[in-house]
Formats: C-alpha cells, structure tokens, sequence
C-alpha cells in the first residue's frame, strides 16, 4: 500500500522586523512548522545582514490544488 502523502498549501506570512520594515513572505510547503521554517530560511536569504525578526504571522493558507490560487500583496501607495 502506498503512503499518503499530505496536501501542500499556499502559505503568506508577514514578518514584522525590529527595524521596523514589514515583509510579506509567500511559500509552499505541507505544514504549518514547515511553511515557518522556509519563510525564515527565505527571509535570511533576502536579507545582506540576518535580521532580528520581532513577529512571523501567519495571514493565510490556501490548499494549492486549485487552479487560479494566489495572493495579491498590496506593497506601497502612490500619490
């Protein structure tokens, strides 16, 4: 019998970081922990110096099966 394997999600996330700057942060991953770890690994990734991360929220997860699933990540306001 084969093993099950579990549904991947679409996660975002918001980092909120001691500086004050707010990122948004997309991934896929299977699980909770998981799409918290690789939001972290990306954001160390992004960033020249390891920033102090003050607070990483989750903000919404969607199951990635659907066709058409996605975010829209309002960035900055223009006058």
């Amino acid at each position: 019998m084969a093993e099950e394997q579990a549904e991947s999600y679409l996660y975002k996330l918001e980092a909120v970081l001691e500086e004050g700057r707010l990122l948004t942060v997309v991934v896929i991953a299977k699980s909770d922990e998981r799409a918290f770890s690789t939001a972290e690994n990306n954001i160390l990734r992004h960033t020249v110096a390891p920033p102090r991360i003050k607070e990483l929220s989750l903000v919404e997860k969607k199951p990635l099966g659907r066709q058409g699933v996605g975010y829209v990540v309002e960035t900055s306001h223009f006058s």
